[in-house]
Formats: structure tokens, C-alpha cells, sequence
């Protein structure tokens, strides 16, 4: 009878004992799990507040006015070192006055126009907001017929405006001894251009520094960085009138403006 009391004894220790570990074994699941969820509660607002921070000083998307200068050697800057070039100096001139723009420089030394023609399209990939349209120079230079200059600077003209670009005209000058017949079909191009299409104009690119040896380089026709100076002290202001006329963000426009 003892033997079998005992049995029972062990038989009920070891049901209680697995019982115990059974009881145990779901204390700690339950345990574990509070954790949890506690950490969860206290560790998703600093995750989630982290999230908002970081988005908070995520750098904001480029939105500066970016203004293409296309033109040949006297917007590429031929002769000149870095940051000597008329859009680099354009760009200095405009943050002084107040204006915050991304000056695209498009220049090709040598270019015509019908090489500007012919290059527009994918000059355009840039996605330029504006476009400062400045040929015509070696066309004359190199005794090219006026109605050839003409008709590529429409047919740029027609294309920048169906892309909805606005466009500021930079005109060109001949030279007196080119006769006057050429003179005068020439420098009708820009200002007749200007009207039809009802674009701003920059009468001559070169105005103040065309014939002054103190202001070019020894070739007489590129501006040293002296003459570019002067250029741009003499077109800002009509660059500036026309960035007022665009739908730009504050950020483009200084208060003053």
C-alpha cells in the first residue's frame, strides 16, 4: 500500500510540476509579449517623429529660374579664363541685384545661326525656363545673306515660343563697310523680329564695347573680361524687367525686386 501511495505521490508531483512549468512557460509568453508591446508604444513616436524630421530637413527641390544663354563665341566666352565668360558675369550681376538664377552657359564659338537652328532641339534638354537668344554675329561676319539669318532666327523663335520659352532678342550690328544695302537688311532683322513675334529686345549685344581696343581682345571682335563687365552692367537691367515679367517662385526674386 505504501508503494502505491508513493506512486501517486510521484505520479502528482510530476502532473503539478508540468502544471508549474505550463504556468510558467505562459507567464513568460505573456511577459515577453507585454514587453513588446510596451517597447512598440514607446519606440513608434520617436521612429515616427524621426521620419517627419528627416522629411522636415529634406533638401527642397531645385525651383531657381534656370536661364539659357544661347548664342556663339561671345556668350561661350572665347579667350577668356573662369568665370570671365557673359554668363558667368550675368549670373554674379544678377545676385547682386537680388535674383537667385541657374544661368545655362549654351554658347558655341563659331555658331551661326543656322548651327543654333540646328542645335536647338536638343540645347532644349537642359529644360531651360527662359532663353536669351544671342546669334547672328558670324552670319554677318561672314557676308551671309540676311534673309538666311532671318528666316533661322524665326524658325527659332516659332520653336521656342510653341515650347512656351519666353525669349529675350540680343541684336547684332554689320559693320558700315559692309555696304549699305547689307547694313540695312541686316540690322532690320532683330528689331522686325522682336515686333512680329512681340518679344523683348536688346538692341546690340556689343553695345559699348564694340571698337574700344580697351575692351576686346587683341583680335578686336571677343570682349576681354573688362569688356564683358561692361556688357552686362548695360543689359542687366533689361534682363531684370524681363525676369519680372515671369511666374517665378520667391526664391528666383530678391524682396527688392
Amino acid at each position: 500500500m505504501r508503494f502505491v501511495n508513493e506512486a501517486r505521490l510521484r505520479a502528482a508531483n510530476k502532473a503539478d510540476a508540468h502544471l508549474l512549468y505550463k504556468e510558467l512557460a505562459l507567464t513568460y509568453k505573456i511577459h515577453k509579449a507585454y514587453r513588446a508591446v510596451i517597447c512598440f508604444m514607446f519606440v513608434l513616436p520617436t521612429l515616427f517623429g524621426s521620419v517627419l524630421a528627416w522629411a522636415d530637413t529634406k533638401p527642397a527641390e531645385d525651383t531657381q529660374l534656370r536661364l539659357m544663354i544661347y548664342g556663339d563665341s561671345l556668350s561661350a566666352g572665347y579667350g577668356l579664363g573662369p568665370g570671365e565668360a557673359f554668363p558667368d558675369q550675368l549670373a554674379a550681376g544678377l545676385v547682386n541685384a537680388g535674383y537667385q538664377i541657374d544661368v545655362i552657359n549654351a554658347g558655341v564659338s563659331g555658331d551661326t545661326t543656322a548651327g543654333g537652328r540646328a542645335r536647338l532641339d536638343w540645347s532644349l534638354a537642359d529644360k531651360p525656363d527662359a532663353l536669351f537668344l544671342a546669334l547672328g554675329g558670324n552670319d554677318m561676319l561672314r557676308g551671309l545673306a540676311p534673309k538666311d539669318t532671318r528666316a533661322n532666327l524665326d524658325a527659332m523663335i516659332q520653336a521656342l515660343q510653341a515650347a512656351e520659352i519666353p525669349i529675350l532678342l540680343a541684336g547684332m550690328a554689320a559693320p558700315r563697310n559692309m555696304g549699305a544695302d547689307y547694313v540695312s537688311e541686316f540690322d532690320a532683322i532683330y528689331p522686325d523680329l522682336a515686333a512680329q513675334y512681340d518679344i523683348p529686345l536688346y538692341p546690340f549685344f556689343l553695345d559699348g564695347v564694340a571698337l574700344n581696343p580697351a575692351l576686346n581682345q587683341p583680335d578686336g571682335l571677343h570682349p576681354n573680361a573688362e569688356g564683358v563687365a561692361v556688357m552686362v552692367d548695360r543689359i542687366l537691367p533689361y534682363v531684370t524687367r524681363w525676369i519680372d515679367t515671369m511666374p517665378v517662385s520667391d526664391g528666383d526674386k530678391g524682396d527688392s525686386q
